[in-house]
């Protein structure tokens, strides 16, 4: 940090203290860091701002997300009001961040900028014109004093110079008395020599006992002129500083949210609302709207011209139909029964995988509408109407007693007649050997592996079912296309 004075070049600076030549400059330095200071703390408040909005826009988004999937989701009642006010309060205190950005920018920020602006005027030449000022007033009070430190510096290096000789002089001087063969004249030579330098050293300690007294005269002054222009950087920084605090001091209050009275609100808004959460209430809700407490169409009696197809249930056995155009593959075969002709297959191969994807896909409480849809676009169906995250679900309202594709059902709306019910038509019993593996769904169906053999004691109905026995007894239905009379 130090330096030296351009007007006493050569003098040494002996200390890092002020009153050396040339250390003045760490004064006048300290007026460019209060200019470069002032765009450090715009810089400061300006990243801050940029933080708050970035907080209060990441507020909002999540706070809209999340209203939307709870909105849409499964909580219902007083406790989705309760986590939807934490939504509430994302949006008002995102409002609140964006009020302090607001003011960082608008007020703190440009505060400074004119403030910085008054404070310091630049020069055409460059620099500051309040820098200039005190370097010159620096420089036009050390002068004098440095001029005299000059002097002194001079003075004592030429007395010291004189002392050298002196004392070289008096040594050669002793050293030629002790030889003989020195003759009288240059000893005379050497005594005058050393009685010269001996004048030279008091002449020059005289000179330098005197410009260190000037010196010593002239420091008062010196010292008087630097504390003025000392002064008057320190009242120019002193504005600066209590500048700085004020400054500070008002970006506090617009951070701090804890003394804002709306944001104490949205606070004491959001605790109410989740006290006022009451999981008795929100059960009883839903008892009344999807539970036991909804009201119900009952079942009466209608005559005749009311029933019809209006709320037709569809039997089992309808419901079990295959769809038109639909082939479902993947027929397990065992032995040579792979490469044998279905001589009694219907228009569809069904094995015992693929009819029972169909079955566990199948909702028993749903009415099919249209039976040519194919199992496909039953299970895109499905996938659009039906989602685990959605509160509004629509479940069928029709209900029948009737065991879903039950074949043993009663007639149902279109006419259609009980395969065990008696028939006027005698049966004739033919015994069939299984193609294909088939696991009975339900229990008035029969189970087989390939190759297995049975007994046929009724015919292939429309859906394709047929009636039989197992040699252990049991009596149950099972697919036409499954078996093959035995020839």
């Amino acid at each position: 940090m130090s330096g030296s004075y351009d007007d006493s070049i050569g003098v040494e600076v002996s200390s890092d203290s002020f009153w050396e030549v040339g250390n003045y400059k760490r004064t006048v330095k300290r007026i460019d860091d209060g200019y470069r200071l002032c765009n450090d703390l715009m810089n400061c408040i300006h990243e801050r701002a940029r933080i708050e909005k970035g907080y209060a826009q990441q507020l909002t988004e999540w706070a809209k997300r999340w209203k939307q999937l709870v909105e849409k989701g499964p909580q219902y009642g007083t406790v989705e009001k309760a986590w939807c006010a934490f939504m509430s309060e994302a949006e008002k205190v995102s409002e609140l961040h964006l009020d302090i950005k607001g003011a960082l920018m608008n007020e703190d920020f440009e505060k400074i900028k004119n403030w910085q602006k008054e404070a310091f005027h630049k020069q055409m030449i460059g620099g500051f014109k309040e820098t200039k000022e005190a370097d010159d007033g620096f420089r036009k009070a050390q002068k004098p004093w440095a001029k005299k430190l000059k002097e002194v510096e001079a003075s004592k290096k030429a007395y010291h110079a004189a002392c050298k000789e002196e004392k070289l002089a008096t040594s050669r001087e002793a050293n030629s008395k002790a030889d003989p063969a020195l003759n009288p004249e240059q000893l005379k030579k050497l005594q005058d020599k050393v009685e010269k330098s001996k004048q030279d050293v008091q002449k020059t300690k005289e000179k330098y006992e005197k410009s260190l007294k000037e010196l010593d005269n002239a420091t008062p002054q010196y010292m008087e002129n630097m504390e003025q222009v000392f002064e008057q950087c320190q009242q120019f920084e002193e504005k600066r500083l209590r500048f700085f605090r004020e400054v500070l001091l008002e970006v506090e209050k617009h951070l701090d949210l804890s003394n804002v009275v709306s944001y104490k609100n949205i606070y004491r808004e959001l605790e109410q609302n989740i006290k006022a959460a009451d999981a008795v209430e929100d059960l009883r809700w839903f008892r009344a709207n999807q539970g036991p407490g909804m009201s119900m169409n009952w079942p009466q009696f209608e005559d005749e011209e009311y029933s019809g197809d209006l709320n037709r249930t569809l039997s089992r056995r309808e419901k079990k139909k295959p769809a038109d155009g639909v082939t479902l593959t993947g027929i397990s075969q065992t032995g040579d029964q792979a490469s044998q002709p279905n001589k009694h297959s219907s228009n569809l191969s069904v094995p015992s995988n693929t009819v029972q994807s169909v079955q566990s896909s199948y909702n028993p409480f749903e009415d099919e509408e249209d039976t040519g849809s194919t199992v496909s676009e039953k299970e895109d169906n499905k996938i659009k109407n039906v989602s685990s995250y959605e509160k509004n679900q629509s479940y069928p309202t029709e209900w029948s007693d009737e065991e879903p594709n039950n074949p043993f059902s009663s007639s149902d709306a279109n006419g259609e007649t009980n395969p065990f019910d008696e028939d006027t038509s005698l049966a004739v019993e033919v015994r069939v050997r299984a193609l294909y593996d088939y696991e009975g769904q339900e229990q008035d169906e029969l189970s087989f592996k390939a190759g297995d053999e049975l007994t046929k004691t009724e015919d292939e109905d429309e859906q394709g079912w047929c009636k039989g026995r197992l040699d252990s007894g049991q009596v149950g239905l099972y697919p036409a296309n499954y078996v093959e009379p035995i020839q």
